[in-house]
């Protein structure tokens, strides 16, 4: 008997596991494959809704009792540089970019390994070996590119800085995951690989650029709210962030709508074949 894949996505939802943003919760996630002719159809229109992807996998936080986690954006045409993010231009303006297809080298291992062992060497990726980090560099169903940002040393060996995971959206860049030297953390690079991204978004007429998510009251993520023209996705639209300090991570028990709410209220794209 032959098997097709459903025409319409399939979501399901993960079991609780510690958070990685907030200390003492539990997250929980609502996911779909990315698979199949309409992968960048799907993809395109689910990350307006507040998805994420890794590898073959679409998901977005829905934790039982917490809705902290939004997702974030940068408006290209109303962004506004502040005078430390001039600096940080300035203080790598020796780095040169260079953007490939998604496939993984040793070099973007290694620098992989060091940054994970100095910034998050408790957190869920911590153990990911070569293997794995190939397969979240390369298992990719659409438009992706790894973007290389790295400086020429006195006897002319390249040195790579940092490396950033860039997914193609119909309307945006998305920043599915970016890396940079720790001993290199005084440049602020994560920083400049965004101000980066902005500039590749502008020149090439893309209106957004997307961060991830952005947790109130996690030191991890404060950074994203440090840019202009940021707006989050919250209730189902997409709004300017304003002061960070308005938004709340604490617990409520109904500020997540039942799943099945949540599935019946998503937008997914119109994959009916069109007529010749």
């Amino acid at each position: 008997m032959r098997h097709t894949l459903p025409i319409a996505p399939q979501f399901y939802v993960t079991a609780p596991q510690p958070c990685p943003y907030l200390e003492g919760r539990l997250e929980r996630k609502l996911f779909t494959a990315l698979q199949g002719e309409y992968a960048e159809k799907l993809n395109d229109a689910l990350s307006k809704q507040g998805f994420r992807r890794s590898q073959n996998v679409l998901y977005r936080p829905s934790c039982a009792e917490c809705s902290a986690c939004l997702s974030a954006r940068i408006r290209v045409a109303d962004f506004e540089m502040s005078r430390s993010q001039r600096r940080t231009l300035r203080r790598n303006a020796d780095l040169k970019r260079e953007a490939t297809s998604p496939w993984a080298t040793e070099d973007q291992y290694a620098l992989f390994r060091a940054y994970l062992d100095s910034r998050h060497a408790d957190g869920g990726m911590a153990d990911m070996d070569i293997f794995e980090f190939a397969a979240m560099i390369e298992e990719t169903p659409i438009r992706s590119r790894v973007v290389e940002y790295a400086r020429t040393d006195d006897s002319g060996e390249r040195e790579l800085a940092a490396v950033c995971l860039t997914d193609v959206l119909d309307d945006g860049l998305s920043m599915v995951y970016s890396f940079y030297d720790p001993e290199l953390a005084g440049d602020s690079l994560g920083t400049y690989v965004i101000l980066d991204h902005i500039e590749i978004a502008r020149e090439a007429g893309l209106p957004y650029v997307y961060l991830g998510y952005w947790v109130p009251g996690s030191p991890k993520m404060g950074y994203k709210a440090r840019f202009s023209s940021v707006e989050v996705y919250s209730a189902g639209n997409w709004q300017d962030l304003g002061n960070p300090e308005d938004y709340s991570s604490e617990l409520h028990p109904l500020s997540t709508d039942p799943i099945a709410e949540q599935v019946a209220r998503i937008n997914l794209p119109d994959t009916r074949p069109t007529k010749g």
